[in-house]
């Protein structure tokens, strides 16, 4: 569906077709698609980007530890680092600072040919130990959409079958406006609840930071 589409689904299920003016502008409905759209792929982590190398590659330079993260990444599945004028890269593991204090607590000051470890802030990546020759970082994880809804051909990024869904959002929003005409808390909150029960409950920031870190089932190796 694109746009003009969602659009006309929206105000069928929000009987909005013969009030005139409409209650809801077309540009208010355009901005809470786009809205439900960024909640559906953080919700259901639905975009994943492993192949575009303005989102996946980052260049490092020698003595240069931290880097900002393409802005609509917000979760990190896979890092390697290539070193230059290298063939083949490694595998760089995420932790956690605390981690890292604990284990290795002079991660800070220590410098080495290529890094071994990441720890991925909000929107910046450090590499430990700080790499002593330049090279790339490739990148894999999930994202949000890279451009809003605005026009009436534009789509969704997300797989077709997922567009109805997002008037659920829409409808949300639209019935929790402060209007006398249209606020309805009770509509508001039952469309919320459609768009949680497929797409699932938002994480909270302090269960997206807990996943900044890889999960290992065995007992764990620290380089010296």
């Amino acid at each position: 569906m694109n746009l003009e589409q969602l659009i006309g689904q929206f105000r069928i299920d929000a009987d909005d077709l013969v009030t005139n003016p409409p209650l809801w502008e077309d540009e208010w409905i355009a901005a809470w698609l786009t809205e439900a759209q960024i909640e559906a792929v953080v919700r259901g982590r639905l975009l994943f980007e492993a192949a575009d190398p303005a989102i996946c590659e980052i260049a490092v330079t020698a003595g240069v530890s931290t880097y900002p993260l393409h802005k609509s990444l917000y979760e990190l599945e896979h890092l390697r680092f290539e070193a230059m004028g290298a063939t083949t890269s490694d595998r760089v593991h995420l932790k956690t600072r605390e981690e890292l204090d604990r284990v290795r607590p002079d991660w800070r000051d220590r410098s080495d040919s290529r890094p071994r470890f990441a720890i991925q802030d909000d929107t910046r990546i450090t590499l430990v130990d700080r790499p002593s020759i330049s090279g790339t970082l490739f990148v894999e994880g999930y994202r949000l959409p890279l451009k809003s809804l605005a026009n009436d051909n534009d789509k969704p990024e997300i797989n077709e079958a997922h567009h109805r869904h997002l008037v659920y959002w829409a409808l949300h929003r639209a019935f929790s406006k402060p209007d006398a005409d249209a606020f309805d808390p009770t509509r508001a909150a039952t469309e919320e609840a459609k768009f949680t029960a497929y797409f699932g409950p938002r994480p909270d920031s302090d269960l997206r930071r807990s996943t900044r870190g890889d999960e290992q089932q065995t007992n764990k190796v620290f380089w010296p």
